[in-house]
């Protein structure tokens, strides 16, 4: 490049100079806050250039001027590194720019760059009208239309920055930024300056900040809210954010206030501090807040205290505690409380609970992990809003993997019941629990034989208190005939040894006390199906397939002497019809002969939709009582049991399912389901489901008493914004209420108000009285990019 006198100059000097340019307005991308988000990095790529370490540093002679159309590339100069949120660029990426014209002044000593002056360093690209660097005094001013395009798409604006002190702070008039997630935000001001320890500050003034679009008849209409603040600093020391004098606005009237704000910086994913609070009222706590508190304790770990003040009730307080390792994450959350007698079925005092988790792999083929979950009782937890249940479990455990062929298993288990009525000394201790599988292959004429082995051992104070080692094999082998009728070959072989004491106890209660024995059983199944189809042309596939399955074995009898821990639990239905043991569990082994069949339809349509149908029953040979009276089984000839589903469209479903007394026909179960949507009419976001549920007295439950349940709900989008559902359960037979619910949600893009009405009709089986936390009532607005609030009734 030559001025007008003919000299050259170097053409390094004006790429040098506008690499500092660049890396020091690079500065502006900290000004898009409150809402940037990190983003990962992105691929960098730049022309060809000199680096910085080849770069001169002497200026070209004195005197003149030149103009001439300029493109050049250099390195990164200081200052290049990015705080709040976009990925960073390396400062000693290349840089290139492109000016229509750049002038040299060797009097003034200074470079001025003007029409459409555009530089870029990696993905990163300025653009501004006019350009100009004082080599005295260190100041450089970009003018006119200034945009920042950063590589996660968002966009600055400015009037006019000028930079200085090594381009290491900044000086921006008229800011305006186009940011993630929507996010728009506005400044008179800014003001970027670096402390001697290398952080960035960042003042804004009179910032405007909202992630919601403008109304397009009137785009000079508020937004529908905005976050206004007299002065908002972005500390790079302590990487937070704090706003002075906030206001948010709905629509323009001021709704909230506050005279300092402090939240993270986007660029920190975890920082210590006070999160939202939440209010609320309750019967039971009277008025309540609730103020969190989040510990990044490490890298690794972190924790959420919240105490929780509350006007009829002293100070309570939870946790929720997580940390992650090379090998594995544990979480835990607990509580502590008190129960005053009155709202919480009489129980009084302190209370609390616990929940805790944890996962850690030891090798390529073992992982081990542990549930520990205690509570004081279940009024407790449902006071408290807490999962609540009447029996809690923990357990410890090891499991080992080999591909999918073989699986390895120990572990403790301990169960709580948190009810009035529990006894605790017939609750089991179950140590060790033992577990061992593996699949052997297939055989040459393709059979499969899997192999097993189990050992427990179960502790009680009150109640029998049993050992039982086992075994188990399995065969299968299928085959086809000419008809295309399939086979399938079945074998399975139980071996078992007990020892058991207080077997007179519960929850056995039989006539011996004390039993050591043996026992073994074998099934042998001959499985037969035959699915025919045909084509219904237009309308599909057609299939109806018949199925007889005859199993025999020798008689094991009713087996009172023989401990009971794992099949205590018995329902007859179309799922274990088929089943060569239709005990859950192995300490009860169904004998005899029987045979078992059903009669299966379906018809397939083209646009996917079916419609499905079985029906089947089992009769056995023997008049061996094996089943509790009303299982279904009890009798030689089975209850009929069968499944329908029809689901003809992606909108509409229906399964039900049903026992029926194989002598009378009378129901002793019902559960239907049905879901169907309004698409057909034009209203795809609505959807309706309803259900009923019918099962006779048995005496696995307690209590044990009719059940009659229908429930049903709705939900469905009222407008593109707005949707809404409501639901309920109620006991026909007790003649009341199980639980309701109804909630309204309106969602647009930057903006989610929620109410949800929860009511649970549940009760304390020893007081009948209704368990307290039983209604909730939430209020939830959230401002996206920015933070959510709550207001709720317990």
């Amino acid at each position: 490049m030559t001025d007008v006198t003919g000299r050259k100059h170097p053409r390094w000097l004006l790429s040098s100079n506008r690499n500092r340019l660049l890396a020091g307005t690079a500065g502006l991308a900290l000004l898009a806050f409150p809402a940037m988000l990190p983003a990962p990095a992105l691929g960098q790529t730049a022309p060809l250039s000199l680096r910085p370490d080849q770069l001169g540093a002497g200026v070209g002679p004195a005197g003149g001027a030149a103009t001439a159309p300029a493109r050049t590339g250099a390195g990164a100069g200081p200052g290049g590194a990015l705080l709040g949120g976009g990925p960073a660029i390396d400062s000693n990426a290349p840089v290139t720019f492109t000016a229509a014209e750049v002038e040299y002044d060797q009097n003034e000593n200074r470079v001025t760059a003007s029409g459409a002056v555009e530089a870029w360093q990696g993905e990163r690209i300025l653009r501004a009208d006019r350009f100009t660097y004082d080599r005295d005094t260190g100041i450089a001013v970009a003018e006119g239309n200034i945009q920042l395009l950063e590589p996660d798409g968002q966009v600055l604006f400015a009037d006019r920055a000028e930079l200085k002190g090594g381009m290491r702070d900044a000086v921006v008039e008229g800011l305006r930024g186009l940011l993630a997630q929507n996010g728009r935000v506005a400044a008179n001001g800014a003001r970027r300056r670096t402390t001697e320890s290398g952080a960035v500050i960042m003042d804004l003034s009179r910032v405007v900040y909202s992630s919601c679009d403008l109304c397009e008849d009137n785009p000079e209409a508020p937004p529908l809210w905005q976050l206004r603040s007299r002065l908002a600093t972005q500390d790079g020391e302590s990487r937070r954010i704090r706003f002075r004098d906030a206001t948010v606005d709905f629509a323009g009237v001021p709704a909230f206030y506050t005279p300092y704000l402090s939240m993270p910086d986007p660029s920190t994913p975890r920082s210590s501090g006070f999160l939202t609070p939440s209010f609320g009222q309750t019967r039971y706590l009277g008025a309540f807040a609730e103020i969190p508190y989040y510990w990044a304790i490490d890298e690794s770990s972190d924790v959420v205290v919240t105490p929780l003040v509350a006007s009829q009730a002293p100070p309570s307080g939870f946790f929720n505690y997580r940390q992650r390792f090379n090998f594995g994450q544990l979480t835990a959350q607990g509580s502590l409380g008190y129960l005053n007698g009155k709202q919480s079925s009489g129980e009084k005092g302190w209370g609390g609970h616990i929940f805790s988790r944890g996962s850690f792999t030891i090798d390529e083929n073992w992982q081990a992990g542990f549930s520990i979950n205690r509570a004081t009782s279940e009024t407790y937890l449902r006071a408290y809003r807490q999962p609540a249940t009447s029996v809690l479990s923990s357990t410890v455990y090891a499991e080992g993997f080999w591909g999918y062929t073989s699986y390895a298993r120990i572990r403790a288990l301990a169960f709580q019941g948190l009810r009035e009525q529990d006894v605790t000394g017939r609750i089991p201790l179950v140590l060790p629990d033992m577990y061992y599988e593996t699949v052997l292959g297939r055989d040459s004429l393709g059979g499969t034989l899997t192999a097993d082995a189990t050992a427990f051992q179960v502790y009680r104070s009150e109640g029998t208190q049993s050992r039982r080692i086992g075994t188990r094999l399995r065969y299968e082998l299928p085959r086809f005939d000419e008809m295309g009728g399939v086979w399938t070959f079945r074998a399975q072989a139980d071996g078992l040894g007990y020892n058991a004491v207080n077997l007179n106890l519960a929850p056995n209660f039989s006539n011996e006390s004390t039993a050591t024995t043996a026992t073994g059983n074998i099934r042998l199944a001959v499985d037969w199906r035959l699915p025919m189809v045909r084509s219904a042309g237009a309308y599909g596939t057609q299939l109806i397939e018949p199925r007889v399955q005859l199993v025999t074995g020798p008689n094991t009898g009713r087996q009172t002497n023989i401990p009971n821990e794992d099949s205590l639990d018995f329902e007859f239905t179309d799922a274990n019809l088929f089943a060569l043991n239709r005990f859950q569990g192995r300490d009860r082994q169904e004998g005899g002969t029987r045979v078992d069949a059903a009669l299966r339809g379906a018809w397939y349509f083209p646009n996917g939709g079916s419609v499905e149908a079985l029906a089947g029953r089992s009769f056995r040979f023997s008049d061996e009582a094996l089943f509790h009276e009303r299982s279904g089984l009890e009798r030689r000839a089975s209850d009929w049991v069968g499944r329908v589903t029809v689901a003809p469209t992606g909108w509409f479903d229906v399964t039900a399912r049903t026992r029926l007394d194989g002598e009378t026909g009378d129901r002793r179960m019902i559960e239907t389901a049905a879901g169907f949507g309004l698409d057909p009419v034009g209203l795809p976001g609505t959807r309706f489901n309803a259900g009923y549920l019918y099962q006779v007295p048995s005496p696995l439950r307690t209590p044990s008493r009719y059940t009659r349940e229908v429930f049903g709900g709705v939900n469905t989008r009222l407008t593109t914004y707005w949707r809404a559902g409501v639901f309920g359960r109620y006991d026909l037979e007790e003649q009341r209420g199980v639980a309701a619910g109804v909630n309204a949600t309106y969602e647009d893009e930057c903006f989610i108000f929620e109410g949800r009405f929860y009511r649970s009709y549940a009760e304390n089986p020893v007081t009948s009285s209704v368990y307290p936390g039983g209604t909730t009532v939430l209020f939830r607005v959230s401002l996206k990019t920015v933070g959510e609030f709550a207001l709720r009734a317990l």
